[in-house]
């Protein structure tokens, strides 16, 4: 199981970015990505989930109405868009293959998880 992010890059705030996560190993017919990004010195958060079926997601609230997840399975990879991009939106950004936890709200890695080396997104003016 790999997965590689990439796309990441400095913009300025209200800027636009589109990141990728390129998924080997294993198939996204069958499989949810959840990304998920960390701050310096902050613990990893998630903040979007695509399930097997694309019409599954879910947003972490700061990310609401801003963000768009989407995949292609016959590339077997998944995208995040971002628009109106924040300064606070500033972090590293990492895919993982994940299930939903409906009861928690919150996508959880599935086993063996594989961060890989993220990409960087960085708004700033």
């Amino acid at each position: 199981v790999q997965l590689q992010a990439s796309g990441g890059g400095s913009v300025q705030p209200g800027g636009s970015l589109r990141i990728s996560c390129a998924a080997s190993g294993f198939t996204l017919d069958y499989n949810g990505i959840g990304w998920f990004r960390q701050a310096p010195g902050q613990e990893r958060e998630w903040v979007s989930y695509i399930g097997s079926s694309a019409e599954t997601t879910y947003y972490t609230d700061s990310v609401k109405g801003r963000f768009t997840i989407s995949k292609d399975n016959a590339k077997n990879t998944v995208y995040l868009q971002m628009n109106n991009l924040k300064p606070e939106d500033t972090a590293a950004y990492y895919c993982a293959r994940s299930i939903w936890d409906h009861a928690e709200g919150v996508p959880v890695t599935t086993p063996p998880v594989s961060w890989g080396q993220g990409t960087q997104v960085t708004v700033s003016s």
